[in-house]
């Protein structure tokens, strides 16, 4: 059985694959997330994906490493985490009755055969017209300050949707794992299986 890395240390992603019920372990990667010049949102999170698991193959030589990597896009901008109450505003005003979309990249690194996979799952979310009492509301009861697109779709953030549209509901917390299965199928280990 492989050994699986998550080149990750956010809870959420850790979580998402906890679900799948195989043994892992997480380790932080060592990338430079800035933007280049002209990459466009799908062509970042597929870079950094690879990279982040690309980045540990020397402390892990023989495992699956994965890594995933997100940006929210609101009126064509990349949006980051917000870090504080006012951005978590300004973004949730600017996404009101607005289609957001998320890309998830994700990555599966084969250390030992130098096997590499990647994908972006994008994800388009249908904001409701929020009233700015709603917003202010939200951002004080959930504190979304460290997530993209200022809310938490598996908390109480649904409420600010009308619609959700995407193959799978977990690309939207970090971690597309139907992609994932996929991936690990190819490298011959099955979730159902192991």
């Amino acid at each position: 059985m492989p050994n699986l890395v998550l080149a990750s240390t956010s809870v959420y992603r850790r979580t998402l694959l906890e679900k799948l019920g195989l043994p892992f372990e997480c380790a932080a990667p060592e990338v430079d997330e800035t933007p280049r010049p002209g990459e466009s949102p799908r062509q970042l999170v597929q870079r950094l994906a690879q990279e982040k698991a690309q980045s540990l193959a020397a402390r892990f030589p023989a495992h699956l490493i994965i890594g995933s990597d997100q940006v929210c896009v609101i009126d064509g901008e990349i949006t980051g985490k917000p870090h504080s109450e006012e951005n978590a505003r300004l973004q949730l005003m600017k996404a009101r009755g607005c289609i957001v979309t998320f890309y998830t990249g994700l990555a599966l690194y084969n250390s030992a055969s130098g096997h590499l996979q990647t994908e972006c799952e994008p994800f388009d979310v249908h904001f409701r017209h929020l009233s700015e009492q709603e917003i202010d509301d939200y951002i004080r009861k959930e504190r979304p300050l460290n997530c993209a697109g200022s809310f938490k779709s598996e908390g109480m953030g649904i409420a600010l949707f009308e619609k959700l549209d995407g193959r799978d509901p977990n690309t939207l917390v970090g971690l597309p794992l139907i992609a994932l299965c996929q991936m690990l199928r190819r490298e011959h280990y099955n979730p159902l299986t192991a």
